[in-house]
């Protein structure tokens, strides 16, 4: 039976812009992300990170927002200064003012001391605002306030605080449609719309989950002191014909429950969810889903070509006259393909 095998020396923990190494200090460290929707992120993320200019990620649930947000960070100059980071979606509207802007001692009930907030915190750094889409209006116009002058004043207090901040944003929301609903001020849309970033879903990069595969067996391998080796080629194809409504966030949560199970050898479609396990098609090739607005066939047939040269790279322990007798095709062919699709190995 076919299958996946994990080369801890081939697959990095980041497999981010030309399949470059991670270290400590990779900004794209830890973001997998091989198909050319996330290759055309990550050369977006490298040409506006040193801007300073307002950014807005867009993307469903799961699909790695605040990582891409911390890399725009780390690919700025304010690289050395602080990075950080509030869940607007998550904080109580009558405490997320608090949170953002700080407050004075006796501004509130329970107010005992004086508290500084995100934005001062983050002064000469970032702010990342997830879920920004689920602020109430009377916060918006403050938001709107500090991106236009940089300036505000804390709960209960009267005295302006000027900070020096980028501001990156993200929503799993369609921001358009909330403003034609009125649930989101059309100004402070433009202001934070300067720069947009969509993120794609799972389902739009499937090419990526054997490489989502590979990364969380080997990092989960290190964490859990378990030793799976591998994934076999019919429990991958069943993971690969799943919709991933959790995207990322659900693969990873699914991969350290088998992972921690198995805890040695071989994950097999017997190991999967029972919902997973009939969906292993007879073939193994998976095309993409087309959308309302076609795909490039080109594309589509580049991002195959390129799996399978990586896989056989993978199996020949990146031996390129083997690969090329796998694929049955000259080596000076896979040499030229593997230069043109940036798979070069890992040290």
């Amino acid at each position: 039976m076919q299958s996946y095998p994990i080369n801890k020396d081939d697959m990095d923990e980041n497999a981010g812009a030309s399949a470059q190494c991670a270290n400590d200090n990779a900004p794209f460290k830890g973001i997998v992300g091989q198909s050319t929707t996330m290759q055309d992120v990550f050369r977006l993320v490298e040409r506006v990170a040193d801007s300073d200019s307002t950014i807005l990620i867009n993307g469903e649930t799961g699909t790695g927002k605040g990582m891409i947000a911390h890399a725009i960070h780390k690919q700025s100059y304010r690289r050395d200064q602080p990075f950080v980071s509030i869940n607007c979606g998550a904080i109580p509207e009558n405490l997320l003012e608090s949170e953002l802007f700080g407050h004075i001692k006796g501004a509130f009930t329970g107010a005992t001391a004086n508290k500084i907030g995100k934005f001062e915190a983050a002064n000469e750094g970032t702010i990342f605002l997830d879920e920004i889409g689920d602020m109430s209006h009377d916060l918006q116009v403050k938001i709107l306030k500090v991106l236009e002058e940089q300036k505000f004043e804390p709960v209960g207090g009267c005295r302006t605080i000027t900070v020096n901040v980028r501001i990156i944003a993200a929503t799993h929301r369609d921001l358009e449609e909330e403003v034609q609903k009125g649930n989101f001020r059309e100004d402070l849309f433009y202001r934070l719309y300067v720069i947009p970033i969509k993120l794609p879903a799972l389902r739009e990069r499937i090419t990526d989950l054997p490489y989502f595969v590979s990364h969380f067996i080997d990092k989960l391998n290190k964490k859990k002191k378990t030793a799976v080796e591998s994934i076999s080629d019919a429990a991958l194809q069943s993971l690969m014909q799943h919709s991933w409504p959790g995207n990322v966030r659900e693969l990873a949560n699914l991969m350290e429950r088998l992972v921690v199970i198995k805890g040695d050898g071989q994950i097999d479609v017997g190991d999967l969810p029972p919902k997973m396990r009939n969906n292993a098609p007879l073939h193994p090739f998976v095309a993409p889903e087309i959308s309302g607005d076609g795909i490039c066939l080109n594309t589509a047939v580049s991002e195959f070509e390129k799996r399978l040269i990586y896989q056989s790279l993978e199996k020949t322990k990146w031996v390129k006259n083997k690969a090329a007798q796998l694929l049955h095709v000259k080596r000076t062919t896979l040499v030229e393909k593997i230069k043109r699709y940036e798979l070069e190995k890992c040290a």
